[in-house]
């Protein structure tokens, strides 16, 4: 399992974890895009906005290796601002390769690039 340096572990001030420690021994926790509802908590949205900003930051439009990347923050963007990068897919991989959709996170994150770093 490749572990991403230089990736934030987690959301500052938060127990929302955006990395793993280790590779689980029965093979990776499988990828499933998970609905986003409206009346999210706001630290859950927060949660998404600090991961995706975390994912640009280091990845840019690039596809990337799943690696140590915590699945059940990337299951809450996948399909939409986080997409498969190669066919055929494989969810229970640590090797499978996603890329950022930046339009799209454009569009459902507007605060990420509204005069700030990834402007």
């Amino acid at each position: 399992m490749l572990k991403h340096k230089g990736f934030p572990s987690r959301l500052p001030g938060t127990d929302f974890q955006f990395t793993i420690r280790r590779a689980n021994k029965d093979g990776a926790t499988r990828l499933v895009p998970r609905e986003r509802y409206a009346d999210r908590r706001p630290a859950d949205r927060r949660a998404d906005v600090g991961f995706l900003a975390a994912l640009i930051e280091q990845f840019g439009d690039a596809p990337f290796e799943r690696g140590n990347l915590d699945a059940g923050r990337l299951s809450w963007l996948l399909g939409r601002e986080v997409l498969p990068a190669e066919e055929p897919f494989d969810p229970e991989s640590y090797e499978a390769l996603l890329r950022v959709d930046i339009d799209c996170a454009r569009t459902a994150f507007p605060e990420l690039f509204a005069g700030g770093p990834l402007a």
